[in-house]
């Protein structure tokens, strides 16, 4: 079987929802063969995908951020680009701009990488502000404003953003409103013991992560398949007690005296939007308070500001949101 057979396989002929948990299983088989372990992040981004979001990727250096990015967008046969932000990058580096064509004698645009399908913007905090910023539209309409004309992005367009939690030296903290584009921020860490054997092992065999192909790693589903997958969104069902879960976790947020900057109203569509991607992702037609707790930190963490206090006790944003969820009563 071809990979153009392998992907029509997975092209919805059931219910969406069971064509979005096939995807998930295809995908997931797949990018296994270039990366070890790694599950749940693997799935957190696939659910952003689905939910037709962004992804924050942080993590140290050599956690497979980029190949994790890289062998998704291979397995889903879509376009991939990569940016590498640096300081003196400009918004036109991403964007485009426009050159004088000797030819013919007049302008012609010429389209930057953010016209892909996924785009990876590999440590976007060493970037200035003026260049994250050229994101910003693209990240929330899918279209952008160049050289007085409005172009439309890929209805598939998904920016996967990774930055190092760590070194702070020669980069620029994102803003709030950037941060807020992104569906999920996902924390990578390191692999289990067992984990990390298994990499030295594959690479002592020959694998090189500059070569998928040579990897096996091949498309499991089709750019139509995985846009008709989000269809699966509309059939998951949630009752009116998880809704009212949802919104009383954001607004939770909000009246912790440990938090200086809640949730805003966005935090609240993209928890339910990624809790029912996750729902469809794992074969159910509806979402549970379980769906919601798991997503809660992924969701939400990147959008609090904490109180003076908590940061002088040494609080972390994932330590004041759990406590913030231990509060809240979850629905039966």
């Amino acid at each position: 079987m071809n990979a153009n057979d392998s992907a029509s396989s997975l092209v919805p002929t059931g219910s969406a929802v069971q064509a979005a948990h096939a995807i998930r299983e295809g995908v997931l088989r797949e990018v296994r063969k270039a990366v070890v372990g790694q599950d749940e992040v693997l799935e957190l981004m696939l659910c952003g995908l689905i939910a037709g979001g962004h992804v924050l990727l942080e993590g140290v250096p050599g956690v497979a951020k980029t190949l994790m990015a890289k062998a998704l967008a291979r397995s889903i046969s879509s376009d991939f680009k990569r940016i590498q932000f640096t300081p003196d990058l400009m918004p036109a580096d991403i964007l485009g701009t426009s050159v004088f064509d000797l030819k013919t004698q007049g302008f012609v645009l010429v389209r930057g990488p953010i016209f892909t399908d996924l785009l990876l913007a590999d440590e976007i905090n060493r970037a200035p502000a003026k260049t994250q910023s050229a994101l910003l539209e693209a990240m929330q309409e899918r279209g952008v404003s160049l050289e007085g004309r409005n172009l439309t992005l890929s209805p598939l367009f998904t920016v996967f953003a990774t930055q190092n939690p760590v070194e702070s030296e020669g980069t620029y903290p994102l803003p709030e409103a950037q941060l807020d584009r992104f569906l999920l921020k996902i924390d990578v860490g390191y692999p289990a013991p067992e984990e990390e054997d298994a990499i030295l092992a594959s690479v002592h065999r020959g694998f090189d992560s500059g070569d998928l192909s040579r990897a096996g790693v091949s498309a499991a589903v089709t750019k139509d398949g995985l846009l008709a997958a989000r269809a699966a969104l509309s059939e998951v069902n949630v009752e009116p007690p998880v809704l009212s879960y949802i919104r009383k976790l954001v607004s939770a947020t909000r009246a912790s005296s440990r938090i200086r900057l809640g949730a805003g109203p966005r935090a609240g569509v993209h928890l339910l939007l990624a809790a029912k991607a996750l729902a469809a992702l794992r074969g159910r037609n509806f979402v549970t308070p379980d769906d919601v707790r798991f997503l809660a930190g992924p969701v939400l963490k990147h959008r609090l500001l904490l109180s003076p206090d908590a940061e002088l006790d040494g609080a972390t944003p994932s330590d004041v949101l759990r406590e913030v969820v231990q509060a809240v009563e979850v629905p039966r």
